[in-house]
């Protein structure tokens, strides 16, 4: 385990991203989102942790467009 591993951290590296790589990033996540009265509810794909590993790994999340 990492001990100087901050929620922050993420943050910080999201902001670098370019838009593009945000919204690839959130498509590998994001399933569906749903806004009401209620609140948000947000359902995560299934394989959406294992894509983004898969698209790390390759290079393909991070690289200009």
């Amino acid at each position: 385990m990492v001990s100087n591993w901050t929620w922050a951290r993420p943050a910080r590296m999201w902001d670098e991203l370019f838009p593009a790589e945000q919204a690839r990033i959130v498509a590998l996540l994001v399933e569906r989102a749903d806004i009401g009265e209620g609140g948000l509810n947000v359902r995560l794909r299934v394989d959406g942790l294992g894509g983004l590993a898969r698209g790390i790994m390759a290079g393909g999340i991070g690289e200009a467009a």
